[in-house]
């Protein structure tokens, strides 16, 4: 249910970017589509029985009955859905090849500097992968191929490798791999003087993991085979024979946990998160057999973060200060009652988080809904924000590993600036341009437009939006625009460049990214306004957003769709039971829309991580406001705009039948002759295609959907 993250990444269209004033529209074939069986199941709770026709779905998952009825039914309806755009099929490889030759595909990371070694990953010609490698010393030393992705995912459909950690003699990496798609990673061990795969092989875990300082103890993440759940933290010894040592099990299903470490390499953390509260743990990594301590005991409703200092430690909290304020407290004292304050609350600023270095740490705070960098000599205490000219972009703190450095890495863009990586010197308040990427044929910025405005919420919020077209629009209403939404679990929705994204405005299309309660945009407040039983704050605003766009003329309700995936899948399947009429097609990616019966499930993964997020319906107050909106309880009878859904068989965030129960329901209800088509991937997961092309082939489907809307066929 959490936010996935789809990248969107090619010829230049050479199409004028005038608005189309007559089209051939596309004619869909005329094809019966799959009738899903009815198998009435009752669900009775706090005296309510509701009838659920197509549970039945589960049965792939639970390993029922119906487990091949299950994927039989996927399967008809994939090729439904490939029937219905089999008239699309040329243009599809039109688009995939357009999108595929903006991407620069030899190409290599900016080197990272760690502990002796410059760190970083290429690509090859052709290759849907990559190879991490290393140089010693200098940009100039001979090249160590540390892993050849490449060459370890052939023969996989699938294929994810992470948590790349090097130990701190620079001779093992730890690395975890999936091939799945459930993100159930297996972590290996292997040697990099010898080129050894160790025998050590730890399975189920995140895939991440951390050193500690003897260059034999590692700590790692196991998460529940079920469930999926991070419920233990474990110690792994190199080559013993006996199980891992279990240092922490999380009682509270409704936290996540994991295992981290200071920059310094002096600590390691073991973190404890819910979406209310958090608890930390800590260790010295010289002393990795030692017990963790607690850094401050959970208190209810407050969150805080730890990064340590050489001196002291650093608390970035929401105790008594909604948008949170730094706190500081002696390296033998951690309780809160030692906590003294460095930054205090401010109602117009949310504070992010800290990085931190040995001289400096650099701040990240968000004011009017935008992103910024405050700088800190830790000996002087003299402080300045970094300078960003653009009126509206997006940055983060980059890979920063070295503790002695002087230099920020931080990534920046915008809708029009494709992702950049910049050093800045903290000392000279010099930025220099490491790496901007380069995007294929003749690309330039000035030839498209980004405006940022604000909509009225029907409770006079205003919600911001950013837009992005190409010059030569008129805001006539004859625009085709593209609305794209998340607003959940506190998930900021900032602007980005896709190059994949020019194939729509280089077509006419308008780009739009609404940031609707319940995302972070304006605030923590922002969150808590759309979360729990204020929930529906997030539908309500993205139907707003809709309705502006439409009567500022940037678009008309025949020429509007709306887009977004996970927990932005659930706001499409909201708003289109709530205001059908004001779509012309929906695009909802890994949607997560039956609430409920997923919520009342503790063995589907995740559940229990969500309870504040959604809440509990085995509460009965949770359980009605929650059957109010969960999109799948919401079907009716009435017409439905156009939408494709998109899911994976092996997703473990949103599982397929949530998706494919839906569609089902829409089909048996609905009564217009709109198209409604579902596409299940059946090797992948919640993120899609694990290759650095192959995911444009679901991009190619989505926009050839949207183009086939619009009467547009080249």
């Amino acid at each position: 249910m959490k936010k996935i993250i789809i990248p969107v990444s090619i010829l230049i269209f050479a199409a004028s970017c005038k608005q189309k004033t007559e089209t051939t529209m596309y004619k869909w074939p005329d094809v019966t589509p799959p009738v899903a069986e009815i198998k009435p199941h009752i669900r009775t709770i706090h005296n309510d029985t509701v009838t659920d026709n197509y549970y039945w779905m589960i049965d792939y998952f639970k390993k029922g009955p119906d487990s091949t009825k299950a994927v039989d039914y996927l399967k008809a309806e994939n090729a439904y859905q490939d029937t219905m755009m089999s008239g699309t099929k040329n243009f599809q490889k039109v688009l995939f090849d357009e999108m595929k030759a903006r991407i620069k595909e030899k190409d290599e990371s900016v080197p990272v500097f760690k502990n002796g070694y410059y760190y970083y990953s290429r690509t090859d010609e052709g290759a849907e992968y990559y190879k991490y490698c290393r140089k010693k010393g200098s940009l100039d030393a001979k090249e160590e191929v540390l892993l050849d992705v490449d060459e370890m995912a052939k023969g996989h459909s699938y294929y994810s490798a992470n948590g790349f950690n090097i130990s701190p003699d620079n001779k093992l990496l730890a690395y975890g791999i999936d091939m799945v798609s459930r993100r159930q990673y297996t972590i290996h061990i292997k040697n990099l003087e010898t080129g050894e795969i160790y025998a050590d092989a730890i399975i189920n875990t995140t895939g991440g993991s951390v050193w500690a300082k003897d260059n034999k103890t590692l700590f790692y993440t196991a998460k529940n085979p079920e469930t999926l759940l991070t419920e233990k933290i474990k110690r792994h010894a190199l080559g013993s024979k006996d199980a891992d040592v279990v240092v922490y099990e999380e009682k509270d299903k409704s936290n996540y946990i994991g295992v981290d470490k200071s920059k310094s390499g002096d600590y390691i953390f073991i973190e404890s998160r819910a979406t209310l509260s958090s608890e930390f743990r800590y260790l010295d990594a010289g002393k990795p057999n030692e017990a963790f301590k607690v850094f401050q005991p959970r208190i209810k409703d407050v969150l805080y973060s730890v990064t340590a200092l050489a001196d002291k430690f650093l608390i970035v909290t929401n105790q008594d200060a909604i948008n949170f304020k730094l706190m500081e407290c002696p390296l033998d004292k951690t309780e809160s009652s030692n906590w003294k304050e460095v930054l205090p609350h401010r109602k117009d600023v949310l504070l992010e988080g800290v990085e931190e270095y040995k001289d400096f740490i650099v701040i990240t705070e968000r004011k009017n809904g935008l992103n910024q960098f405050r700088v800190r000599n830790l000996a002087s205490g003299a402080e300045h924000y970094v300078d960003f000219k653009e009126a509206a972009y997006a940055i983060y703190v980059g890979a920063n590993p070295d503790y002695n450095s002087k230099v920020l890495r931080y990534g920046y863009t915008s809708l029009t600036t494709p992702s950049s990586t910049f050093d800045y010197n903290m000392e000279t308040k010099a930025s220099k341009l490491m790496k901007q990427q380069e995007v294929l044929g003749r690309y330039k910025a000035d030839d498209y437009v980004t405006e940022r405005i604000y909509a009225t919420a029907t409770d006079g919020t205003k919600v911001p939006i950013s837009l992005v077209y190409k010059k030569g629009f008129d805001k006539n209403g004859k625009a085709p625009l593209l609305l794209y939404g998340y607003g959940s679990y506190g998930y900021t929705n900032d602007v980005y460049f896709s190059s994949a994204r020019l194939s729509l405005l280089d077509r006419g299309f308008v780009f739009a990214m609404a940031g609707i309660r319940g995302g972070q945009e304006m605030g923590r407040q922002w969150y808590l306004d759309g979360k729990l039983m204020k929930k529906k704050n997030t539908f309500t605003d993205f139907i707003d957003c809709g309705k502006y766009l439409v009567d500022q003329k940037y678009t008309s309700k025949e020429h509007l769709y709306a887009e977004g995936g996970s927990a932005g899948g659930l706001l499409m399947g909201a708003v289109a039971n709530m205001a059908p009429d004001l779509w012309h097609g929906i695009i909802a990616e890994v949607p997560f829309v039956d609430v409920v019966n997923t919520m009342l499930d503790e063995s589907i993964p995740l559940t229990t991580n969500e309870f504040d997020e959604w809440g509990n319906p085995k509460n009965e107050d949770a359980y009605k406001y929650m059957k109010s909106y969960s999109p799948y309880e919401n079907v009716e009878k009435k017409a439905y705009p156009n939408m494709l859904v998109v899911t994976g068989l092996h997703d473990s965030q949103v599982q397929y039948f949530e998706p494919s129960k839906w569609v089902a329901k829409l089909r048996a209800n609905k009564t217009d002759n709109n198209v409604l088509m579902l596409h299940t991937n059946m090797d992948y997961g919640h993120g899609g295609a694990s290759g650095r092309f192959d995911y444009l082939k679901e991009e190619a489907l989505n926009y050839a959907f949207l183009f086939a809307l619009e009467g547009i066929d080249k």
